[in-house]
Protein backbone atom coordinates (compact mmCIF):
# COMPACT_ATOMS: atom_id res chain seq x y z
CA UNK A 1 0.00 0.00 0.00
CA UNK A 2 1.61 3.28 -1.12
CA UNK A 3 0.98 6.60 0.62
CA UNK A 4 -1.01 7.28 3.78
CA UNK A 5 -4.43 5.71 4.31
CA UNK A 6 -7.16 8.12 3.22
CA UNK A 7 -9.84 8.39 5.91
CA UNK A 8 -13.23 10.10 6.03
CA UNK A 9 -14.53 10.96 9.52
CA UNK A 10 -18.34 11.04 9.90
CA UNK A 11 -19.65 12.34 13.24
CA UNK A 12 -22.42 14.76 14.20
CA UNK A 13 -20.30 16.33 16.96
CA UNK A 14 -18.26 19.33 15.81
CA UNK A 15 -15.80 18.60 18.62
CA UNK A 16 -15.31 14.99 17.46
CA UNK A 17 -14.86 16.14 13.85
CA UNK A 18 -12.00 18.27 15.14
CA UNK A 19 -10.42 15.86 17.64
CA UNK A 20 -10.56 12.61 15.66
CA UNK A 21 -8.54 14.01 12.74
CA UNK A 22 -6.03 15.45 15.21
CA UNK A 23 -5.35 12.12 16.91
CA UNK A 24 -5.27 10.24 13.59
CA UNK A 25 -2.90 12.58 11.80
CA UNK A 26 -0.35 12.23 14.58
CA UNK A 27 0.26 8.91 12.77
CA UNK A 28 2.05 9.81 9.55
CA UNK A 29 0.61 6.80 7.73
CA UNK A 30 -2.97 8.12 8.02
CA UNK A 31 -4.45 11.18 6.27
CA UNK A 32 -7.93 12.48 7.08
CA UNK A 33 -9.23 13.69 3.72
CA UNK A 34 -12.50 15.10 5.04
CA UNK A 35 -15.26 15.12 7.64
CA UNK A 36 -19.06 15.00 7.49
CA UNK A 37 -21.76 15.81 10.05
CA UNK A 38 -24.23 13.07 9.08
CA UNK A 39 -24.76 10.16 6.74
CA UNK A 40 -26.20 12.17 3.86
CA UNK A 41 -23.21 14.51 3.77
CA UNK A 42 -20.92 11.53 4.32
CA UNK A 43 -22.14 9.72 1.20
CA UNK A 44 -21.51 12.82 -0.88
CA UNK A 45 -18.00 13.11 0.58
CA UNK A 46 -17.27 9.49 -0.35
CA UNK A 47 -18.07 10.30 -3.99
CA UNK A 48 -15.97 13.45 -3.87
CA UNK A 49 -12.94 12.42 -1.79
CA UNK A 50 -12.57 8.67 -2.50
CA UNK A 51 -11.48 7.59 1.00
CA UNK A 52 -10.11 4.12 1.68
CA UNK A 53 -11.65 3.83 5.15
CA UNK A 54 -14.59 5.54 6.88
CA UNK A 55 -14.93 6.11 10.63
CA UNK A 56 -18.60 6.32 11.47
CA UNK A 57 -20.58 7.55 14.46
CA UNK A 58 -23.85 5.64 14.79
CA UNK A 59 -25.99 8.28 16.50
CA UNK A 60 -26.55 11.14 14.03
CA UNK A 61 -29.54 13.19 12.85
CA UNK A 62 -31.13 13.00 9.40
CA UNK A 63 -29.27 9.89 8.17
CA UNK A 64 -27.82 7.91 11.06
CA UNK A 65 -24.81 5.60 11.01
CA UNK A 66 -26.76 2.40 10.39
CA UNK A 67 -28.53 3.87 7.35
CA UNK A 68 -25.24 5.20 5.99
CA UNK A 69 -23.51 1.87 6.59
CA UNK A 70 -26.18 0.09 4.54
CA UNK A 71 -25.51 2.47 1.64
CA UNK A 72 -21.73 2.12 1.94
CA UNK A 73 -22.04 -1.67 1.89
CA UNK A 74 -24.39 -1.61 -1.08
CA UNK A 75 -22.70 1.06 -3.19
CA UNK A 76 -19.03 1.40 -2.25
CA UNK A 77 -17.81 -1.72 -0.44
CA UNK A 78 -15.51 0.37 1.78
CA UNK A 79 -14.28 -0.82 5.19
CA UNK A 80 -15.99 1.05 8.03
CA UNK A 81 -14.77 1.50 11.61
CA UNK A 82 -17.72 2.25 13.88
CA UNK A 83 -17.49 4.62 16.84
CA UNK A 84 -19.69 3.13 19.52
CA UNK A 85 -21.17 4.62 22.66
CA UNK A 86 -20.15 2.69 25.78
CA UNK A 87 -23.72 1.79 26.72
CA UNK A 88 -26.25 -1.01 26.39
CA UNK A 89 -27.89 0.77 23.46
CA UNK A 90 -24.48 1.43 21.95
CA UNK A 91 -23.58 -2.25 22.20
CA UNK A 92 -26.81 -3.29 20.47
CA UNK A 93 -26.26 -0.79 17.66
CA UNK A 94 -22.64 -1.88 17.28
CA UNK A 95 -23.53 -5.55 16.91
CA UNK A 96 -26.12 -4.58 14.31
CA UNK A 97 -23.47 -2.57 12.45
CA UNK A 98 -21.04 -5.48 12.50
CA UNK A 99 -23.77 -7.77 11.15
CA UNK A 100 -24.35 -5.28 8.32
CA UNK A 101 -20.70 -5.38 7.31
CA UNK A 102 -18.74 -2.91 9.46
CA UNK A 103 -15.10 -3.96 9.64
CA UNK A 104 -14.68 -3.32 13.38
CA UNK A 105 -15.53 -0.85 16.11
CA UNK A 106 -13.94 1.34 18.75
CA UNK A 107 -15.81 2.19 21.94
CA UNK A 108 -15.70 5.88 22.74
CA UNK A 109 -14.31 6.57 26.21
CA UNK A 110 -16.83 7.97 28.68
CA UNK A 111 -14.98 11.28 28.70
CA UNK A 112 -14.68 11.58 24.91
CA UNK A 113 -16.82 14.72 24.89
CA UNK A 114 -14.15 16.41 27.01
CA UNK A 115 -11.56 15.64 24.38
CA UNK A 116 -9.96 12.63 26.08
CA UNK A 117 -9.49 10.42 23.03
CA UNK A 118 -5.77 9.69 23.35
CA UNK A 119 -6.46 6.41 25.17
CA UNK A 120 -8.03 4.96 22.01
CA UNK A 121 -5.75 6.69 19.48
CA UNK A 122 -3.44 3.72 18.98
CA UNK A 123 -6.31 1.21 18.78
CA UNK A 124 -8.16 3.32 16.21
CA UNK A 125 -5.04 3.86 14.08
CA UNK A 126 -4.19 0.14 14.04
CA UNK A 127 -7.73 -0.81 13.04
CA UNK A 128 -7.82 1.80 10.27
CA UNK A 129 -4.54 0.58 8.77
CA UNK A 130 -5.61 -3.07 9.04
CA UNK A 131 -8.94 -2.25 7.39
CA UNK A 132 -7.19 -0.49 4.52
CA UNK A 133 -4.97 -3.52 3.91
CA UNK A 134 -7.94 -5.90 4.13
CA UNK A 135 -9.89 -3.88 1.54
CA UNK A 136 -13.52 -4.54 0.67
CA UNK A 137 -15.60 -6.29 3.35
CA UNK A 138 -15.74 -10.05 2.88
CA UNK A 139 -19.10 -11.69 2.36
CA UNK A 140 -19.99 -13.98 5.22
CA UNK A 141 -21.71 -17.33 4.65
CA UNK A 142 -25.45 -16.99 5.01
CA UNK A 143 -26.64 -17.30 8.59
CA UNK A 144 -29.99 -19.07 8.93
CA UNK A 145 -32.83 -16.99 10.38
CA UNK A 146 -33.42 -17.34 14.11
CA UNK A 147 -35.53 -20.40 14.86
CA UNK A 148 -38.22 -20.53 17.52
CA UNK A 149 -36.98 -22.55 20.47
CA UNK A 150 -38.47 -23.09 23.89
CA UNK A 151 -36.01 -22.05 26.56
CA UNK A 152 -36.67 -25.34 28.33
CA UNK A 153 -35.33 -27.20 25.31
CA UNK A 154 -31.94 -25.58 25.66
CA UNK A 155 -29.19 -27.14 27.68
CA UNK A 156 -31.22 -29.79 29.47
CA UNK A 157 -27.99 -31.74 29.78
CA UNK A 158 -26.08 -31.66 33.04
CA UNK A 159 -23.48 -34.07 31.66
CA UNK A 160 -19.84 -33.03 31.50
CA UNK A 161 -18.63 -32.26 27.98
CA UNK A 162 -16.75 -34.91 26.05
CA UNK A 163 -14.35 -32.22 24.87
CA UNK A 164 -13.87 -28.52 25.53
CA UNK A 165 -13.51 -26.26 22.49
CA UNK A 166 -11.59 -23.09 23.40
CA UNK A 167 -11.83 -20.31 20.82
CA UNK A 168 -9.62 -17.24 20.45
CA UNK A 169 -11.17 -14.64 18.16
CA UNK A 170 -11.02 -10.91 17.45
CA UNK A 171 -11.83 -8.74 14.41
CA UNK A 172 -14.75 -10.25 12.50
CA UNK A 173 -15.57 -12.45 15.48
CA UNK A 174 -19.25 -11.69 16.17
CA UNK A 175 -20.38 -12.69 12.67
CA UNK A 176 -18.09 -15.72 12.53
CA UNK A 177 -19.30 -16.91 15.93
CA UNK A 178 -22.90 -16.39 14.92
CA UNK A 179 -22.41 -18.56 11.86
CA UNK A 180 -20.51 -21.27 13.74
CA UNK A 181 -22.83 -21.57 16.73
CA UNK A 182 -26.01 -21.33 14.63
CA UNK A 183 -24.94 -24.55 12.88
CA UNK A 184 -24.27 -26.57 16.05
CA UNK A 185 -27.07 -29.07 16.85
CA UNK A 186 -28.83 -29.17 20.20
CA UNK A 187 -27.26 -32.55 21.08
CA UNK A 188 -23.70 -31.21 20.81
CA UNK A 189 -21.62 -33.19 23.30
CA UNK A 190 -18.87 -30.60 23.73
CA UNK A 191 -18.67 -27.22 25.41
CA UNK A 192 -17.43 -23.95 23.87
CA UNK A 193 -15.34 -21.41 25.76
CA UNK A 194 -14.81 -18.17 23.84
CA UNK A 195 -12.28 -15.35 24.32
CA UNK A 196 -13.60 -12.62 21.99
CA UNK A 197 -11.75 -9.31 22.08
CA UNK A 198 -14.46 -6.89 23.19
CA UNK A 199 -14.84 -4.17 25.82
CA UNK A 200 -16.81 -4.52 29.01
CA UNK A 201 -20.57 -4.47 28.45
CA UNK A 202 -20.51 -5.57 24.82
CA UNK A 203 -20.05 -9.29 25.47
CA UNK A 204 -23.33 -9.55 27.39
CA UNK A 205 -25.22 -8.32 24.34
CA UNK A 206 -23.13 -10.56 22.08
CA UNK A 207 -24.00 -13.63 24.16
CA UNK A 208 -27.71 -12.78 24.02
CA UNK A 209 -27.57 -12.30 20.27
CA UNK A 210 -25.75 -15.61 19.77
CA UNK A 211 -28.18 -17.40 22.06
CA UNK A 212 -31.11 -16.18 19.94
CA UNK A 213 -29.64 -17.70 16.78
CA UNK A 214 -28.25 -20.92 18.28
CA UNK A 215 -29.82 -24.22 19.28
CA UNK A 216 -27.31 -24.69 22.10
CA UNK A 217 -27.33 -22.34 25.07
CA UNK A 218 -24.99 -19.33 24.85
CA UNK A 219 -24.33 -17.16 27.87
CA UNK A 220 -21.76 -14.77 29.26
CA UNK A 221 -19.46 -16.65 31.60
CA UNK A 222 -19.29 -16.04 35.33
CA UNK A 223 -17.19 -17.73 37.97
CA UNK A 224 -18.56 -21.00 39.29
CA UNK A 225 -20.66 -21.92 36.23
CA UNK A 226 -20.32 -25.63 35.49
CA UNK A 227 -18.98 -26.74 32.14
CA UNK A 228 -21.68 -28.91 30.59
CA UNK A 229 -22.39 -30.38 27.18
CA UNK A 230 -24.35 -28.25 24.72
CA UNK A 231 -23.27 -24.88 26.04
CA UNK A 232 -21.11 -21.94 24.96
CA UNK A 233 -19.62 -19.50 27.48
CA UNK A 234 -18.45 -16.07 26.27
CA UNK A 235 -15.73 -14.43 28.36
CA UNK A 236 -16.93 -11.06 29.73
CA UNK A 237 -15.23 -8.02 28.22
CA UNK A 238 -12.17 -6.78 30.08
CA UNK A 239 -11.90 -10.05 32.04
CA UNK A 240 -10.02 -13.33 31.65
CA UNK A 241 -11.62 -16.78 31.38
CA UNK A 242 -10.05 -20.00 32.62
CA UNK A 243 -11.24 -23.38 33.94
CA UNK A 244 -10.73 -25.18 37.22
CA UNK A 245 -11.62 -28.58 38.60
CA UNK A 246 -14.02 -28.58 41.57
CA UNK A 247 -15.58 -31.35 43.67
CA UNK A 248 -18.55 -31.51 41.31
CA UNK A 249 -16.69 -31.15 38.02
CA UNK A 250 -15.05 -28.42 35.97
CA UNK A 251 -16.16 -24.83 36.40
CA UNK A 252 -15.46 -21.51 34.69
CA UNK A 253 -13.31 -18.94 36.46
CA UNK A 254 -13.53 -15.26 35.51
CA UNK A 255 -10.77 -12.98 36.81
CA UNK A 256 -9.39 -9.44 36.67
CA UNK A 257 -5.75 -10.47 36.45
CA UNK A 258 -3.36 -8.37 34.38
CA UNK A 259 -3.60 -8.04 30.62
CA UNK A 260 -1.57 -10.56 28.62
CA UNK A 261 0.23 -9.08 25.61
CA UNK A 262 -2.19 -6.16 25.84
CA UNK A 263 -5.33 -8.31 25.85
CA UNK A 264 -8.10 -8.95 28.34
CA UNK A 265 -9.83 -11.27 27.46
CA UNK A 266 -6.83 -13.23 26.25
CA UNK A 267 -6.84 -16.46 24.28
CA UNK A 268 -3.41 -17.17 25.79
CA UNK A 269 -4.94 -17.41 29.27
CA UNK A 270 -7.84 -19.57 28.08
CA UNK A 271 -5.73 -21.97 25.99
CA UNK A 272 -3.16 -22.59 28.74
CA UNK A 273 -5.88 -23.28 31.29
CA UNK A 274 -7.75 -25.68 29.02
CA UNK A 275 -4.53 -27.51 28.12
CA UNK A 276 -3.70 -27.98 31.80
CA UNK A 277 -7.15 -29.16 32.89
CA UNK A 278 -8.31 -31.16 29.88
CA UNK A 279 -5.15 -32.37 28.13
CA UNK A 280 -6.03 -34.62 25.21
CA UNK A 281 -9.72 -33.76 25.62
CA UNK A 282 -9.07 -30.14 24.66
CA UNK A 283 -9.55 -28.44 21.32
CA UNK A 284 -8.07 -24.99 20.67
CA UNK A 285 -9.33 -22.98 17.70
CA UNK A 286 -7.95 -19.65 16.46
CA UNK A 287 -10.41 -17.77 14.30
CA UNK A 288 -10.54 -14.42 12.50
CA UNK A 289 -8.60 -11.65 14.21
CA UNK A 290 -5.61 -9.35 14.05
CA UNK A 291 -2.54 -9.62 16.24
CA UNK A 292 -1.05 -12.72 17.81
CA UNK A 293 -3.18 -13.45 20.87
CA UNK A 294 -3.30 -17.20 21.45
CA UNK A 295 -0.61 -17.96 18.87
CA UNK A 296 2.03 -19.22 21.32
CA UNK A 297 -0.42 -20.66 23.84
CA UNK A 298 -2.14 -22.87 21.26
CA UNK A 299 1.07 -24.90 21.26
CA UNK A 300 0.40 -25.87 24.90
CA UNK A 301 -2.83 -27.56 23.79
CA UNK A 302 -0.99 -29.46 21.07
CA UNK A 303 1.76 -30.49 23.50
CA UNK A 304 -0.87 -31.71 25.98
CA UNK A 305 -2.28 -34.06 23.34
CA UNK A 306 -5.21 -31.86 22.35
CA UNK A 307 -6.34 -30.86 18.87
CA UNK A 308 -5.33 -27.47 17.43
CA UNK A 309 -7.33 -25.84 14.65
CA UNK A 310 -7.30 -22.62 12.64
CA UNK A 311 -9.87 -20.89 10.46
CA UNK A 312 -8.59 -20.58 6.91
CA UNK A 313 -7.47 -17.18 5.61
CA UNK A 314 -10.07 -16.92 2.85
CA UNK A 315 -12.97 -16.91 5.33
CA UNK A 316 -11.34 -14.54 7.86
CA UNK A 317 -12.00 -10.80 7.99
CA UNK A 318 -8.40 -10.54 9.24
CA UNK A 319 -6.25 -13.66 9.30
CA UNK A 320 -3.30 -12.61 11.52
CA UNK A 321 -4.11 -14.82 14.52
CA UNK A 322 -4.81 -18.13 12.75
CA UNK A 323 -2.19 -17.58 10.05
CA UNK A 324 0.59 -16.82 12.55
CA UNK A 325 -0.10 -20.01 14.51
CA UNK A 326 -0.23 -22.05 11.30
CA UNK A 327 3.04 -20.63 10.00
CA UNK A 328 4.78 -21.55 13.27
CA UNK A 329 3.65 -25.15 12.93
CA UNK A 330 1.32 -25.17 15.95
CA UNK A 331 -1.90 -25.92 14.03
CA UNK A 332 -2.85 -29.48 13.17
CA UNK A 333 -5.78 -28.69 10.86
CA UNK A 334 -6.89 -25.59 8.90
CA UNK A 335 -10.60 -25.41 8.05
CA UNK A 336 -12.97 -23.03 6.25
CA UNK A 337 -15.57 -21.39 8.45
CA UNK A 338 -18.32 -23.36 6.73
CA UNK A 339 -16.57 -26.67 7.55
CA UNK A 340 -16.01 -25.96 11.25
CA UNK A 341 -19.48 -26.80 12.68
CA UNK A 342 -19.66 -30.33 11.27
CA UNK A 343 -16.02 -31.01 12.06
CA UNK A 344 -16.37 -29.96 15.71
CA UNK A 345 -19.65 -31.83 16.10
CA UNK A 346 -18.02 -35.00 14.74
CA UNK A 347 -14.99 -34.69 17.00
CA UNK A 348 -17.16 -34.49 20.10
CA UNK A 349 -19.69 -37.07 18.90
CA UNK A 350 -16.94 -39.64 18.28
CA UNK A 351 -15.73 -39.17 21.83
CA UNK A 352 -19.28 -39.48 23.14
CA UNK A 353 -19.80 -42.76 21.30
CA UNK A 354 -16.51 -44.12 22.60
CA UNK A 355 -17.40 -43.15 26.15
CA UNK A 356 -20.81 -44.82 25.86
CA UNK A 357 -19.17 -47.95 24.49
CA UNK A 358 -16.70 -48.08 27.36
CA UNK A 359 -19.50 -47.75 29.91
CA UNK A 360 -21.51 -50.50 28.25
CA UNK A 361 -18.70 -53.03 28.21
CA UNK A 362 -17.69 -54.33 31.64
CA UNK A 363 -14.01 -54.74 32.36
CA UNK A 364 -12.94 -58.41 32.31
CA UNK A 365 -10.46 -59.42 34.96
CA UNK A 366 -7.36 -60.96 33.49
CA UNK A 367 -7.67 -59.30 30.09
Amino acid sequence: MSGPVRVLVVDDSALMRKLIPQILESDGSIKVVGTAMDGAFGLRKIEELKPQVVTLDLEMPRMDGIAMLREITRRYRLPVIVFSAHSREGAQATLKALALGAFDFVAKPDNAASGHLQEIARELAIKIKTAAISGSPKMMPEIPPARFKRTACKNQSHHPPTRVVAIGISTGGPNALEYLLSKIPLDFAGCFLVAQHMPEGFTEMLAKRLDETSMIRVREACSGVALVAGQALICPGNRHLSVRRSKTGHIAVVSDSARVNGHRPSADVLFRSVAKEFGDQSIALLMTGMGDDGVEAIRTVRDAGGLTLAQDSSSCVVDSMPRSATERGYVMRVLELEALPNFLYAQCAVDQAAAASNEAEPTRIGE
